[in-house]
């Protein structure tokens, strides 16, 4: 059986029941998807599939690589005024 980390900390991600938020993400865009083209059976089989490829990433990287990444796609606009815009690659003096 495997262990489970429950959040100790103020700052860990928050969990939904005993996954985390952003393990289950993948799986419920893909089963909107899913619902909206009328073919949930397959999409919860690639739901599945997308959540395990991503664990496989997400336990590869950094804490935190898939939202810095996100932001540098620009996917993840942040309205602080002291965050840089995300597409702005090079500044000058």
């Amino acid at each position: 059986m495997a262990t489970l980390e429950l959040p100790r900390h103020v700052d860990d991600p928050p969990n939904l029941l005993f996954w985390r938020i952003d393990d289950v993400t993948p799986f419920f865009l893909v089963l909107v998807i899913g619902i909206l083209v009328n073919q949930p059976l397959i999409f919860i089989l690639l739901g599945l599939l997308a959540v395990r490829l991503y664990g496989r990433f997400r336990e590869s990287r950094a804490d935190g690589y898939a939202l810095h990444a996100l932001y540098w796609i620009g996917l993840m606009p942040m309205g602080h005024r002291t965050t840089p815009n995300p597409f702005v690659r090079r500044y000058l003096p």
